[in-house]
């Protein structure tokens, strides 16, 4: 995927919204920057298929040998996907964070909280002043 066409949460979940059977689908990753700063994963809980996210709330975690940290729902929806192989193959985020490194897929039922992502100019500048 290409990272200008996706959507980027404050808290560095990325993801990539498109229409699918009448309804609007997100596929929802964890960005490159954060993975970078996150360094020697060791840990990742998925969501489970079906449960329900909210934008803005936890639905995953993520654990580094740095610190554990939650993985928030870009989105409000329910969990259609999930990328069963990613906990056993961690590296493919730090080698492939936006496609082989996608987390879930969630059927947006609420897209109100759209407005609150941000674009890629929005969120490298947000980055930039992250350090």
């Amino acid at each position: 995927m290409d990272p200008s066409q996706l959507l980027y949460a404050k808290t560095h979940e990325w993801a990539f919204v498109e229409e699918q059977d009448g309804g609007k689908v997100a596929t929802v990753g964890i960005s490159a920057f954060a993975i970078e700063a996150l360094t020697d994963l060791v840990y990742l809980e998925l969501p489970k298929v079906g449960a329900q996210t909210t934008a803005g709330q936890p639905f995953g975690e993520i654990e580094s040998v740095k610190a554990v940290s939650d993985v928030y729902a870009p989105v409000t929806g329910e969990v259609i996907a999930v990328n069963e192989e990613l906990p056993n193959k961690l590296e493919s985020l730090n080698d492939d964070p936006y496609v082989g490194g996608w987390i879930a897929r969630i059927k947006i039922t609420d897209d109100s909280g759209l407005a609150n992502l941000l674009d890629q100019p929005a969120y490298e500048k947000q980055c930039q002043e992250e350090g």
